[in-house]
């Protein structure tokens, strides 16, 4: 492949006349920057107002704000998938979050933190064509630094074997539960960080004072793995300023558990004011400021945004550097993520099963945020697209041809150029919470929910004048139900993974025959 785009590359040169004299256009930097359970309406430039996230904001007013810009999934590793091959998931391999493990001492997941040897999660099949492995070939050096969650340490599915040249972080998605771990890997070298263990699911031990902060210092650590990923990142990019590179920025905030540092909460404590403690996390930990806290690891890693574009500046490289901003998908509803008091979902309902783990508009409408320099003037795009799209753009950036995906390329919009093209559709399907499909055309969006429970009833929503998903539409509208379900029939093949949890059970009705 890579000799045969050489030879195009020399034969579209002799065509128009070019010598090796001639310096070929300079390729974009890119950074990718994921949130994890971010909420479409937690930054400022989406309309946040307790949540401070200045320099974000900043990439936003001179960058482009995309209002219709979706996650592939509800979930952490079925959006990673998409995001790594293209395809979405009526094609993908990972459609859910799966642990390669199976515990048995009935703490779940929290086995891990006894025991890290089983670490990890479904892998990807080896030799899968991915976005990183495509930007190497284009000439770039890559890195991911922060989660993985696409395999497990011996597996054929890590960073480095999906083509990352450099990977610093969270191998596995259950053990970045925990913000002060034991140990991050670096490459495929488990690297100890010097922090002790803490198990997650357990309630603040009686005889500990709940209102007391220092009763929760217990579940702290003395290294904050927000800190030891930035510096591996500035490093790399500090290291490869001579370009091109490609680095993937998969920050585990603000995913419960919350956990931030004390100076930072208490200013949040100070704006916000005093609020009642979280004793019990549930499956994660207990907290003394929630709230504020949550609150401040957003603002952390923001901060981390600013430091970052000053050293992109101070390198000479700011200006042909892509700086993108997103989430892996909607924000959680659990004890740590206080979703509804931050109305973390913004114009989308952020209700108990109306965000993460949901097809609903909270679960995967995405904040999307990208800058190139000061090129782009601070500008809206309600162009619909997800997270397929990144491939084909991303090559279209690089000068590559890309491998076989389901997205569009937005490179167009970057460039200011006319002709985008438009998605006809955009498909999702969820297996778990009893099953989720959706479709996305134009105005128009289909939703089944209880899917595996044998649910043929699709409902219809206008999601522009009903962002909310208030009125069902679709019994008013059964031409553009069929259509739906039309899609839906296409987008939908097996697993490769014949796991019941890959397994969305779709039931056609009589309508599309």
């Amino acid at each position: 492949m890579k000799t045969k785009r050489i030879m195009l590359a020399a034969a579209a040169a002799a065509a128009c006349g070019c010598t090796g004299a001639d310096k070929a256009p300079e390729k974009p930097n890119i950074i990718y920057l994921m949130f994890d359970d971010l909420g479409y309406g937690d930054l400022g430039c989406y309309g946040q107002t307790k949540i401070e996230t200045p320099n974000i904001d900043a990439l936003a007013s001179h960058g482009i704000l995309f209002t219709d810009m979706y996650s592939a999934a509800p979930l952490s590793a079925p959006s990673r998938c998409c995001i790594m091959t293209g395809r979405h998931m009526g094609h993908s391999q990972i459609r859910n979050n799966q642990e390669h493990f199976e515990p048995t001492d009935g703490r779940g997941w929290n086995t891990l933190f006894l025991d890290d040897t089983m670490e990890g999660q479904l892998p990807m099949l080896a030799d899968t064509p991915t976005i990183a492995k495509m930007m190497q070939d284009a000439g770039y050096k890559t890195a991911m630094v922060g989660k993985w969650g696409l395999g497990f340490p011996d597996s054929d599915s890590t960073p480095n074997k999906m083509g990352f040249d450099y990977f610093y972080g969270f191998n596995c998605q259950a053990l970045a539960h925990c913000y002060y771990p034991t140990h991050l890997w670096e490459n495929g070298t488990k690297i100890a960080t010097g922090n002790e263990t803490v198990m997650q699911g357990e309630p603040l031990p009686e005889g500990l004072d709940p209102m007391d902060p220092a009763s929760y210092d217990r579940y702290g650590g003395k290294y904050y793995s927000c800190d030891l990923m930035y510096d591996k990142l500035e490093k790399f990019i500090t290291d490869n300023a001579s370009g091109p590179f490609f680095a993937m920025w998969t920050t585990t905030v603000p995913h419960s558990a919350v956990q931030a540092p004390k100076d930072e909460v208490m200013h949040y404590v100070d704006k916000l004011g005093d609020e009642e403690p979280i004793t019990d996390g549930g499956m994660y930990l207990p907290s003394r400021y929630p709230h504020a806290t949550y609150a401040a690891m957003v603002t952390h890693i923001d901060t981390q945004v600013g430091k970052l574009v000053a050293k992109l500046k101070e390198l000479g490289v700011w200006d042909n550097t892509i700086f993108i901003v997103t989430s892996d998908n909607g924000p959680a509803h659990n004890g740590n993520s206080p979703m509804e008091y931050f109305q973390s979902g913004g114009p989308f309902s952020c209700a108990a099963g109306w965000g993460k783990s949901s097809l609903h508009e909270g679960g995967i409408r995405m904040p999307f945020v990208v800058a190139w320099g000061d090129r782009l003037k601070g500008t809206k795009s309600s162009h619909i697209g997800y997270f397929a799209d990144l491939m084909p753009t991303f090559a279209d950036l690089a000068g590559v041809e890309a491998p076989e995906n389901d997205g569009i390329s937005f490179a167009p919009i970057l460039k200011g150029e006319k002709g985008q093209q438009e998605h006809e559709y955009l498909y999702w399907e969820f297996p778990g919470a009893k099953g989720w499909v959706a479709v996305r055309i134009g105005e128009w969006k289909g939703l089944l929910q209880k899917a595996n429970k044998g649910n043929q009833n699709m409902e219809l929503y206008n999601i522009v004048s009903d962002p909310r998903e208030t009125t069902d539409l679709a019994s008013e509208h059964p031409e553009i139900v069929k259509r739906m379900w039309e899609v839906v029939r296409d987008s939908h093949e097996a697993p490769v993974y014949d796991i019941e949890k890959f397994k969305t059970k779709i039931n056609y009705p009589a309508i599309t025959e």
